[in-house]
């Protein structure tokens, strides 16, 4: 069966990362055939930040852009963390262009006000000169699992490089808008789609609770968690993740031509 009428994958980056974390996922997708998009968000990789104010709808639009460029039909939706929120986005101001869903490391539920403050005082203090080292420093590492931590430093490196040469402006940007997201119950009760959630099991940031909350919510969505991974699982358990979305494909099936 040829790429051309494989459904094609979209990738969404976490926050403070780019698409480069999706490389395990991209290079095993593609090399079975599936075409593969994994574009870097606005302020991030090399894409300009632009003067829109913060808003995850201007990302799900960026996107939506996108896929018209390259004529993309329905495709798999898979973001992780940031991502997720964005794919949600999506999901809801974009509807018939999903086949398939998949959220890493996401909740369903707006941010409370104690965790939309967290956020806007990450925003402010990112573009501090001063205090930028050491929050990147502190927070980071969260970002993975004790077993991450604990047996593969050179991840934790990668993801403080990452943060470091992050343009603070976008990471401002990204959190405000993260912080501005609605609350996502009706768009997931509404997708009548293929679907997983992901979840690490030494996930600091979201809670089972909460990944228990946003599987119920998909009518077609099966909850899975990954032993040994953190907020991170594309990068902390790259093999386990892959295998999770060609299963998600296998759902979808082949679209008709």
């Amino acid at each position: 069966m040829s790429a051309a009428r494989r459904t094609p994958v979209v990738l969404l980056h976490a926050l403070s990362l780019d698409a480069s974390m999706w490389d395990a996922q991209r290079r095993a997708l593609q090399a079975i055939g599936h075409p593969v998009i994994a574009p870097d968000q606005r302020g991030f990789g090399s894409v300009p930040l632009g003067e829109e104010p913060p808003s995850l709808d201007v990302v799900a639009d960026d996107l939506a852009r996108t896929l018209d460029r390259v004529g993309a039909g329905p495709v798999l939706l898979a973001g992780s963390s940031m991502g997720a929120y964005t794919a949600m986005a999506f999901v809801r101001r974009h509807p018939g262009r999903t086949a398939g869903l998949a959220l890493l490391s996401a909740r369903t539920t707006a941010d409370s006000p104690e965790a939309r403050a967290g956020r806007l005082q990450f925003a402010e203090l990112i573009r501090d000169d001063q205090a930028r080292p050491a929050l990147i420093a502190r927070t980071t590492p969260m970002l993975v699992g004790a077993t991450t931590r604990a047996r593969r430093p050179e991840v934790v490196d990668r993801l403080l490089a990452d943060a470091a040469k992050a343009d603070p402006a976008a990471l401002a940007w990204a959190q405000r808008a993260v912080a501005d997201r609605p609350d996502a119950t009706e768009t997931l009760r509404a997708a009548d789609v293929p679907a997983v959630v992901i979840a690490g099991a030494q996930d600091e940031l979201v809670t089972p609770q909460e990944t228990r909350h946003t599987a119920a919510l998909l009518r077609r969505g099966r909850l899975v968690t990954l032993p040994g991974a953190g907020h991170l699982q594309p990068l902390e358990t790259p093999e386990r993740v892959t295998r999770e979305l060609l299963a998600l494909l296998d759902e979808i099936g082949t679209p008709a031509c």
